[in-house]
């Protein structure tokens, strides 16, 4: 697996401070895709032990909430190997951080394929669909079109059925 960037304090793709990791690869090809220098599967450098672990460890730091998987495109059957290898990694030696994964899949699709159910448990919310430049709006949060959604992955799996993730960035005060 390849990766194309890695974003340490990244404050856009998810709630508070994250690590991103952009991984190489893409076949969906979405038109006015913001990082379509990451469909080829051979750009930017390996994602060897070495990358994975100082990763893992810059993760540990207590100012970032999590890890952020875009691309490119994480679960690519090229690239779920090395990313559920990652996944197990951190959720091993990073309790309590959060992970979020951006994918061109619907979260249906991802369900009923064995080996990306494989990864489904590692993942908090999963930011499914493919951008559609159609229904771009950059008034919504954490997501460029509004037939994205985002996924609260254990509640979704607990329940049987797609649960979206509730995200307020203010906290309600009781008056």
């Amino acid at each position: 697996m390849n990766y194309a960037e890695i974003k340490e304090y990244d404050i856009a793709n998810g709630p508070g401070v994250r690590m991103t990791l952009f991984v190489s690869g893409c076949r969906h090809h979405c038109k006015n895709c913001f990082n379509e220098i990451a469909w080829d599967f051979n750009y930017g450098n390996v994602f060897d032990e070495t990358v994975e672990n100082a990763l893992v460890e810059k993760i540990k730091n207590s100012v970032v909430r999590g890890l952020t998987l875009l691309g490119g495109e994480p679960l690519d059957p090229s690239n779920q190997p090395g990313v559920l290898k990652l996944l197990r990694k951190v959720k091993k030696q990073c309790p309590g951080k959060d992970i979020w994964c951006y994918t061109g899949y619907r979260y249906e699709e991802v369900c009923r394929s064995a080996r990306l159910a494989q990864i489904l448990p590692y993942i908090d919310v999963l930011v499914d669909g493919r951008f559609n430049q159609h229904l771009r709006d950059t008034d919504l949060l954490f997501r460029g079109s509004s037939n994205q959604r985002l996924i609260d992955v254990p509640e979704s799996l607990l329940k049987g059925k797609i649960q979206l993730y509730d995200y307020s960035p203010y906290p309600v005060i009781a008056v």
